[in-house]
């Protein structure tokens, strides 16, 4: 038992530069259960049930150290001592779960192991590396369950095993510094400070916004084009958050053709982009006016495609006043 005493020695160091540290660290229990290589086993069935307690200290929000010890549980065949990295796999919120890698080193000791002639060193030295889940709890409690897998060289065998660790995670605190020797009191007389006005509170500033909304139309059609959904969607918005301002579509078409024919497409043009909003964005069908105007308000000139193209048109414009608070 001297070699495990040593170890436990040098748990205690760990604890007490953990203690000082000024960052966060953590004392806990473990439960573990092992299946043991054949040729190290102490038992028939290759198993065995551990029970310990560990030591860690965080170096960064993902990274820790930890130094643990555990014994067979019921039996005193073997105690075995880990002294390990864990890292957190990503920095999200401790109190979710969040995966972790570990590894380091396992040291076996089977010195006690009174039952039973074993065919290997009474001390064993393995590699281990593992893989879990842990989470963290109100008032620092952190749990962890973790696969772990050994590894040693010739008859120190290969071992895999699985241990569940609670935790008690403690934050540095700050000392606060001695107080100093209080002072023979000076008598002094007060000497009134200025009074400062209080600056007046800003305004709030009043902004008018516009939205416009412009749908031009191909050749004697009064279908809309899909590339005005962003119109659309932004006129539509504006309705919705603004429940008290109606809209009024003007429909408009270009020269060609007879006037009272162009009055006509100009007015389904200002229904169909009416119906889009009251079909697609839900807008109920009462707060929108459509109104066609023929050829008689032209915005460029009919005498060129450009120009006639600009003039098959339905457009409309909502305005509505925000406060701003600075």
């Amino acid at each position: 038992m001297k070699s495990i005493n040593g170890l436990l020695g040098a748990m205690t160091l760990v604890l007490a530069g953990a203690a000082s540290a000024a960052d966060d660290w953590y004392l806990g229990v473990t439960a573990g259960y092992y299946d043991l290589d054949g040729e190290r086993a102490i038992s028939e069935d290759h198993n065995s049930v551990t029970a310990g307690v560990q030591v860690g200290k965080y170096l960064s929000d993902t990274l820790a150290v930890e130094l643990g010890y555990g014994a067979n549980a019921g039996h005193d065949d073997f105690d075995v001592l880990s002294l390990n990295g864990l890292l957190w796999l990503n920095n999200s919120d401790a109190s979710h779960w969040r995966p972790y890698v570990l590894f380091g080193l396992n040291q076996y000791d089977f010195q006690d192991a009174s039952n039973l002639v074993l065919e290997h060193d009474d001390r064993s030295t393995q590699i281990m590396m593992g893989v879990g889940m842990g989470t963290r709890f109100s008032h620092g409690l952190e749990f962890r369950a973790d696969l772990r897998g050994m590894l040693g060289h010739d008859e120190d065998g290969e071992d895999m095993g699985v241990q569940f660790s609670l935790n008690k995670v403690f934050g540095s605190k700050s000392v606060a510094p001695a107080p100093a020797p209080a002072a023979a009191p000076v008598v002094a007389q007060a000497i009134p400070e200025p009074e400062v006005e209080a600056e007046p509170e800003p305004e709030p500033e009043v902004r008018t916004i516009t939205v416009r909304l412009n749908v031009e139309f191909e050749v004697n059609k009064d279908t809309v084009l899909a590339v005005y959904g962003d119109q659309l969607e932004a006129i539509a918005a504006a309705m919705k958050a603004h429940d008290d301002i109606d809209l009024v579509l003007e429909g408009h078409s270009d020269s060609r053709g007879a006037d009272q024919y162009n009055l006509s497409l100009s007015d389904r043009r200002a229904k169909a982009v009416k119906a889009k909003l009251v079909e697609v964005y839900g807008i109920p069908a009462a707060r929108i006016s459509a109104v066609g105007y023929g050829e008689t308000k032209p915005i460029a000139s009919n005498e060129t495609e450009e120009g006639r193209a600009r003039n098959r048109r339905v457009v409309g414009e909502m305005s509505f006043s925000e406060v701003y608070n600075f």
